[in-house]
This record gives C-alpha cells, structure tokens and sequence, in this order.
C-alpha cells in the first residue's frame, strides 16, 4: 500500500509541476472553453423575448456552471496516446511496470490543479460583471455535484481512450473523436440547456451518454429538475460497457502494435 501511495504521489507532482511550466499555454486552455460563456449572453437576451421556461439568471447560472464543468472534466487523452503509437513511444511505456494509462490519467488530474485558479479568476470575474446570477449551492446539491463530475470525467475519459485505442489500426483516430465531438456539441447541454429541447429530442438524448458529461452535473449546481436515479445510473452503465469495450481494445492492439522496439 505504501508503495502504492508513492506512485501516485510521484506521478501526480512530475505531472503537475509538468503543467504549471507552461502556465501561458494553460491559461490559454482555459479560455479556449469560454464557449457557454459567449452562449449565455445569446440565451439570457433570448430569455427576455421569449418563454423557454428559464429566466435570464437561470441561464446565466446554467452556462456558468457548463463552464465549471468543462474546466473540469476536459480530456486530451486520444491526441497523446495517437502520437505515442504512430512515433512508436508507447514501447517505452509498456516496458514500465504499470499499465500506460495511469500516466494519462494523472496528467489529466494534475491538469485540475493547475488549471482550477485559473478558471476560478474567471469565475469572479463573471459574478462581478453580473451580480444577479451569484447563488450558493446547498451542500446535498455540492455533494452530488462532486459526484457526478467524477463520473463525468470517467466517462469522457474511458470513451476518448476507447476511441484512441483504434490507433493500433489507424493512423487518424482523432478523426474519429472530432466526429463524436459534433454529437458531443449538441446533445451534452453544450450549447444549451435540454430543458429548451424538442421533447423527443431530449427523451433520445437522456439515453446516449453525452447529456451526463455536462448538462447533468450542470444542473445539478444550479438546482434545476434532473433525475438523479437515472443520471447516475446511465452514467455507471455506459463507464461499464466503454470500460469492457476498452480492455478488449487494449489486449487486441498489443496483438498487433508494431512500434519502434516492440
């Protein structure tokens, strides 16, 4: 066990102080996901002109927490492990006691250290700008918000990964992540919320997994009407059936992965 904690505290401080030597880029990073934020100002004018059962501050709340919760469950996974398989240095990884996976999972949790006081400037930057939209979130809802941006960030991960380990076959998986992205866009609550959706529209979607990377946790926050017994139970479910799909991916790659030194 305590060589166990030593690996993971080793990995998590060569990772972090990894992303904190380019705090520009990262700073960057950050900005680069202010989508909900240019989103919500185009839905709280829209709030005001029309009736989408949500007011101004509802949305205002909504793509805020859309924010937090893309800053906290972005994944990069399937560009690193391409260029590991193609460049042939996923050799060097499998010689290495643990399975390679783990160094893409701390990275991406180290990433969450780094990147949180960043997103947090922008945070009270936004309350700043717009007071009317400060709320404080129980602590059951906090709770189950934590919760359900671990589940997030597992799901998104294991489906990039699944997606990145058909790198064994093809050069272009990521053609293949940028294609799901397009799904991603329009049915997690990315560009707005799945209460203003057609309701078959939403009943679909509540069945696919791209609502629970972001609309749910979002809701949650925010306090508007989800079910919980079902989100997390499709959450689970979906982790399990990509984390199957993955381990068998993973051992039929190996098969056949011919990069430099295997």
């Amino acid at each position: 066990m305590k060589r166990l904690f030593r690996v993971i505290k080793t990995l998590l401080l060569v990772y972090y102080a990894y992303m904190v030597e380019y705090r520009a880029e990262l700073l960057l990073w950050v900005l680069s996901g202010s989508l909900p934020i240019i989103l919500m100002g185009v839905w709280t004018q829209a709030a005001g002109q029309s009736n989408f059962g949500l007011s101004s501050t509802d949305f205002a709340r909504y793509f805020l927490a859309v924010f937090l919760v893309r800053q906290l469950t972005v994944v990069w996974v399937i560009w690193e492990f391409e260029r590991e398989v193609v460049e042939g240095k996923l050799s060097l990884r499998l010689l290495q006691p643990i399975d390679p996976v783990w160094h893409h999972v701390f990275s991406h949790v180290a990433e969450r250290f780094a990147r949180i006081p960043f997103a947090l400037l922008l945070i009270v930057l936004f309350f700043f700008l717009y007071p009317a939209a400060i709320w404080v979130p129980s602590f059951p809802a906090a709770i189950l918000f934590a919760l359900s941006i671990a589940l997030a960030f597992t799901l998104n991960f294991l489906i990039q990964y699944t997606l990145a380990l058909l790198a064994f076959w093809t050069e272009r998986a990521s053609s293949l992540q940028e294609f799901w992205f397009l799904f991603y866009l329009f049915l997690s609550g990315v560009i707005a919320p799945l209460e203003v959706f057609p309701p078959v529209v939403r009943t679909i979607a509540l069945f696919t997994p791209f609502p629970y990377l972001v609309n749910f946790p979002a809701s949650i926050l925010v306090g508007l009407p989800t079910n919980l017994t079902q989100g997390f139970l499709v959450m689970i479910g979906w982790s399990a059936g990509f984390f199957v799909l993955n381990r068998w991916l993973w051992r039929q790659g190996l098969k056949q992965y011919s990069g430099m030194g295997a």
